[in-house]
């Protein structure tokens, strides 16, 4: 080192690392041509250098290695699903107009872990028959769904299945008693409702579910419901 400093001065360390940086070969070769000449060229970045054999010694020694360092040359990209599905969550949360207790999951059919709910309107056990049947039509159609026989009012039933997210609702009520049998559709969203046969409910849904109908279309082709003609005759 001091040799080098003496004789390249500024240029000296990267003298120094090029000579560090030489393969086994180049080094055989550095040490034949020092020895014969006395005297050797060195490439140091796009300049070559000549050093002589009191600037350069070669010395062969053996070194024990504990640990031998790797870096891969592979390129691994990962990443945590959770936060694709935190934000997810985040862009369809919803809240209701007027009415900030109300959130929802604006999650699309095709996406929400449940597709429908079957809700009785009370406790009445001639509705029983009617869940049991809607629900068997739509494990048929291979529409995951959910019963919620649970005491309660309606509105508030509605309001558990929005906020997880379920995109459609059937609700058994006093009309379903009579003949034909029909019961209420909703969708979450709008919260709109329409009444259909019970035939129509599990293919209908599925239906919406794949998107090979939309709820406009629904809508055109079922009567809205806003009443119980039950109710409403009393």
């Amino acid at each position: 080192r001091p040799a080098l400093g003496k004789q390249f001065k500024k240029e000296a360390k990267a003298v120094g690392e090029a000579l560090e940086a030489l393969t086994l070969e180049q080094l055989d070769a550095l040490e034949k041509q020092l020895a014969s000449q006395g005297k050797a060229e060195v490439p140091v970045g796009q300049n070559t250098v000549e050093v002589t054999s009191d600037m350069v010694t070669v010395k062969r020694y053996q070194k024990t290695v504990h640990v031998d360092e790797l870096v891969p040359g592979v390129i691994e990209p990962s990443f945590g699903v959770g936060r694709i599905m935190y934000a997810v969550f985040e862009h369809s949360f919803r809240v209701r107009d007027g009415d900030e207790q109300r959130t929802y999951l604006s999650l699309p059919p095709a996406v929400a872990p449940l597709k429908c709910s079957v809700l009785p309107l009370s406790n009445n056990p001639e509705f029983a028959k009617f869940v049991q049947r809607i629900s068997s039509a739509l494990t048929q159609h291979d529409v995951p769904h959910k019963v919620d026989d649970s005491s309660g009012s309606i509105g508030r039933r509605y309001a558990r299945t929005d906020e997880v997210a379920v995109p459609f609702g059937i609700t058994v009520d006093f009309d379903t008693l009579k003949e034909p049998a029909t019961a209420t559709l909703r969708e979450r969203d709008s919260m709109e409702q329409v009444r259909c046969p019970l035939e129509d409910l599990a293919p209908l849904v599925q239906d919406l579910v794949r998107g090979k109908v939309t709820w406009e279309h629904v809508t055109s082709i079922y009567p809205r419901f806003e009443q119980q003609e039950a109710t409403r005759s009393q």
